[in-house]
């Protein structure tokens, strides 16, 4: 918990002292919201290790000229994420109809202007722990991708860009079916990325039935 407070607490006071643009720089000394920290404590920081490339309160423009703002923007490179947490109260139970379509006019905006909007409710974060960092794999892997070590051949790299895509840990059959190998060929290589510690086991002792990323970026 101490690690996480300092590394937020970094990390928040440099986006408020690099910030030019008044209006979010006083959103950002504010505070952010209760669901927001509650995600960052919970799932991003114990799945990625890093704030790198990830930015609250991200202003973005609406349909009438006006400013609205991202809970996170996660922008590696010319790519754009958005990242919004869903409380119940607002967001669901006393959503009326105003806001609802207000909601989907939001996200249909933001969809035609480039980004890739993942909605994450307040609950699954504290009811669905592990779902919420798996998904968080996934969202960091489709941006990250096509960026594998010059030390992997073209094999060993795509199986590292399949099960960052994936919302599961990956077996030997979902590599013979991706890649077409044989069995004998996929267990070898992925023998392989565990030696190097880019892979962990996941499940299985004596023959291992599934394998998982042993770190989100290797």
């Amino acid at each position: 918990m101490q690690k996480f407070q300092q590394a937020y607490d970094i990390w928040l006071q440099k986006n408020i002292v690099e910030e030019k643009n008044l209006r979010r720089r006083e959103l950002l000394m504010k505070g952010l919201g209760h669901g927001t920290v509650e995600f960052l404590r919970l799932i991003w920081y114990p799945t990625i290790g890093n704030f790198d490339h990830l930015y609250p309160e991200w202003e973005v423009r609406d349909f009438n000229n006006g400013y609205r703002y991202l809970d996170l923007a996660y922008m590696p490179g010319e790519v754009k994420g958005g990242i919004e947490i869903q409380g119940f109260g607002p967001h669901a139970r006393d959503l009326d109809v105003r806001r609802f379509k207000d909601l989907c006019w939001r996200h249909s905006l933001l969809a035609l202007d480039g980004w890739t909007l993942l909605p994450i409710a307040y609950l699954s974060i504290k009811d669905e722990t592990k779902q919420c960092q798996q998904l968080i794999l996934a969202f960091i892997g489709k941006f990250i991708s096509s960026e594998t070590s010059a030390s992997l051949n073209w094999v060993e790299a795509e199986i590292i860009r399949f099960a960052r895509r994936k919302l599961r840990p990956i077996t030997p059959s979902d590599v013979i079916n991706h890649l077409n190998v044989s069995d004998r060929q996929a267990r070898r290589i992925l023998h392989k990325l565990v030696d190097s510690q880019i892979l962990k086991v996941e499940s299985g002792k004596e023959r291992v039935r599934t394998y998982s990323l042993n770190n989100p970026t290797p």
